[in-house]
């Protein structure tokens, strides 16, 4: 089975994706949304064949110094930096040549002819392979087996937008298969038209690796930790600033608790935790360039609530991680982890906006011992029996073998 994916070469969630499948007999192609942008980590040295410009390439060659270094602000999806400045060329290389990167996409679609394209996130894999599809089809040329996968927002939040409204129905009228990791969001993708094969719902991310899990974890009771984290996004969905907002209004009985702000991603929210240290005397520990994935988990380990806000989301990968290390989440109603679980039990739901009921919540878990230490149980119980990584890695191989032997018996229908 030969399967190309598009993709954020440099995400994570789409690194852990494959990861699951790399030690299947498949050959693997990668194809980045954007040109200037490397391969995540995770996939360096592995079995891929990642298919970069050679413009691009050429320019990694010039460019000696070849470190993975972390943005300003971003703790755990390290950006392998091959190029000086990548955010400008990619820019001027959109400007100058809007239509590269279609073409491109055209050329390898053809020279490798693969069984399956899977286009893990609409925004842009899902538009960017459209456009090939179509340059394709004018010529002649017969589609791959197409699957789509919703990444957090793209029709909960963008199918209300005008401007992505019509691309979005457009992807879905036109692909085979489509996943999401929310139960919700195959009744979006029908809405918008989709015709095609539902996946199973499995979160983008993976599984959990219960055995690291188990090496982490602090073993001490969430009652008798002593930080609280907090999801640092501040931006068009992130609301770290509600958050902290929130903190500052129940400083009675947070103040001796140390507050770990994560994959911060804004001055707004550096600016904001440092006046609120001087203004409380509190301590704020930004977990920021020298943060692996691992130190995350920890910290979340060592913390009896963990606050993660945005006005939409998915499941919410922060939230699992969470749950799996006995932080006991307050988390924004964005998610659709309530499919699975339930509020005021396993964690508690809030509104993203309302910084309000989010101090009613911290104050809720901050003084409600057995709430927290009952969710550490439970939680991590509902996970190794929902998201155990042998069991979604199972899930996901079963699923592009059915998709590869489905097209098997329909090409030799077409034969016969």
């Amino acid at each position: 089975m030969k399967i190309l994916f598009v993709m954020m070469s440099d995400s994570i969630h789409s690194a852990r994706w494959i990861n699951n499948i790399i030690n299947e007999d498949w050959e693997i192609h990668i194809f980045p949304t954007e040109n200037f942008v490397g391969l995540n980590p995770l996939l360096k040295g592995k079995n891929v064949k990642f298919h970069r410009s050679k413009l691009a390439q050429y320019l990694i060659n010039k460019h000696k110094s070849k470190k993975t270094t972390v943005t300003k602000f971003s703790q755990n999806s390290p950006i392998s930096k091959d190029v000086p400045n990548p955010v400008l060329l990619r820019a001027i290389f959109k400007k100058l040549f809007p239509k590269y990167r279609i073409k491109k996409l055209s050329n390898v679609i053809s020279k490798i002819k693969p069984d399956i394209i899977h286009s893990l996130h609409i925004q842009e894999a899902g538009y960017l392979t459209l456009k090939a599809k179509e340059v394709l089809e004018k010529k002649g040329v017969k589609f791959p087996k197409w699957i789509v996968t919703n990444y957090g927002s793209e029709i909960d939040l963008f199918g209300n937008i005008d401007y992505n409204k019509n691309r979005i129905r457009k992807v879905l009228e036109s692909c085979d298969y489509y996943s999401s990791e929310c139960k919700r969001d195959l009744q979006y993708a029908s809405d918008f038209g989709f015709k095609g094969k539902f996946l199973s719902v499995i979160p983008n991310s993976g599984g959990i690796d219960f055995k690291k899990i188990d090496l982490l974890k602090s073993g001490i009771k969430p009652s008798k930790r002593e930080n609280i984290m907090v999801k640092g996004y501040q931006g068009w969905a992130g609301r770290a600033l509600v958050a902290l907002r929130a903190i500052e209004r129940c400083m009675d009985i947070v103040k001796n608790y140390k507050i770990i702000l994560y994959s911060v991603d804004s001055n707004e929210v550096m600016i904001k935790a440092e006046l609120m240290e001087k203004k409380y005397g509190i301590s704020i520990k930004i977990a920021g360039n020298e943060a692996s994935h691992e130190d995350i988990l920890k910290y979340h380990s060592l913390s009896r609530i963990s606050i993660g806000l945005s006005i939409t989301d998915a499941i919410s990968t922060s939230l699992i991680e969470a749950m799996s290390m006995g932080s006991f989440p307050i988390q924004s109603n964005t998610s659709c982890a309530e499919e699975w679980a339930v509020d005021g039990k396993n964690f508690i739901y809030v509104p993203a906006e309302d910084p309000e009921i989010v101090e009613s919540a911290i104050r809720r878990a901050l003084t409600d011992d057995n709430l927290v230490d009952k969710a550490e149980e439970l939680n991590y119980d509902l996970l190794l029996d929902l998201f155990e990584e042998s069991k979604i890695r199972e899930k996901i191989v079963i699923q592009y073998r059915k998709i590869f032997n489905d097209l098997v018996k329909e090409n030799k229908k077409i034969k016969d």
